[in-house]
């Protein structure tokens, strides 16, 4: 072996002990969280030393407990949540990629004017237009229910937009002249020639729109008023929020409702790393 091969060994054998040691930092509070959610009721939780890993009886039934509670069923909060995020996901998919489309392919008066517009909101507070949402949203009769939380997604996120504009315009122009030369129409060649090109920067749009929707505490918060009705965010808000609440149970529901976003990250990680380098080459 030479020299500079044992250099480029050593290298690498010492990025990898490093990611490993930053892994293990890392994996050291879910470990806590897991020693915590295996416990039985008022068992000591803060112990001296910290016990990061599960030791003894494993309690397993803590998660069952956790989902079937009658006063939180977070089982019906997890399927409202997903509701809730499968119609938003559905709606920015649909409306972002349509606009995203015209933006960087259709010529039209006022098309620059329109976009300018379209990122200047991204410059605008949420909240500040939280208050006259909710008076829109209470003459139309849609308080308490969950159309406030989804609807807006079937008319656009201004930031997906210009992802997926940013993105079409890095694609070749000669594949849709040439399906125009077959025969399509403009919505064919968006239907069966751009979208499928779309998929990276469509799986960018769809793990940020799960993960904002799963994490929502305020809107949900706002809108929903039924116990039935709630999400995951409420319901764990909920349970921190009580006078003597059981850490156990508390962590038990924490890590099932961090197995969803896991999975969509494993599931979506080689596009979505691919649709994040890509986007923005092209200005």
């Amino acid at each position: 072996m030479t020299g500079r091969s044992a250099s480029r060994v050593m290298s690498g054998s010492l990025a990898y002990l490093l990611l490993l040691a930053l892994s293990f930092t890392i994996l050291l509070p879910l470990g806590w969280m897991i020693t915590v959610a295996l416990k039985p009721d008022y068992a000591p939780v803060f112990t001296s030393p910290t016990q990061w890993f599960p030791t003894g009886d494993w309690h397993w039934e803590n998660f069952g407990r956790a989902l079937s509670d009658p006063a939180r069923p977070f089982l019906r909060y997890t399927l409202n949540t997903l509701v809730i995020v499968a119609l938003n996901i559905v709606g920015t998919v649909i409306s972002c990629s349509l606009v995203g489309y015209a933006f960087a392919r259709l010529r039209f008066r006022g098309r620059e004017f329109l976009f300018g517009v379209l990122i200047v909101t991204l410059l605008i507070p949420w909240h500040v237009l939280l208050i006259p949402q909710f008076l829109m949203y209470f003459k139309l009769g849609w308080y308490g229910t969950i159309l406030p939380l989804v609807v807006p997604a079937f008319f656009g996120n201004a930031f997906f937009i210009f992802l997926i504009r940013q993105y079409i315009r890095t694609l070749p122009r000669e594949l849709e002249l040439a399906a125009t030369v077959d025969g399509c129409n403009r919505l064919q060649v968006f239907w069966h020639v751009v979208l499928p090109l779309c998929r990276p920067v469509l799986a960018v749009c769809v793990v940020f729109s799960f993960l904002t929707s799963w994490n929502d505490l305020l809107g949900p918060l706002i809108y929903l008023l039924r116990n039935e009705d709630y999400t995951v965010a409420i319901g764990m808000a909920n349970m921190v929020s009580r006078a003597n609440p059981k850490l156990n149970l508390l962590m038990a529901a924490n890590l099932i409702m961090m197995v969803p976003p896991i999975v969509l990250y494993f599931v979506a990680q080689e596009k979505l790393v691919g649709g994040i380098a890509s986007v923005g080459i092209k200005g």
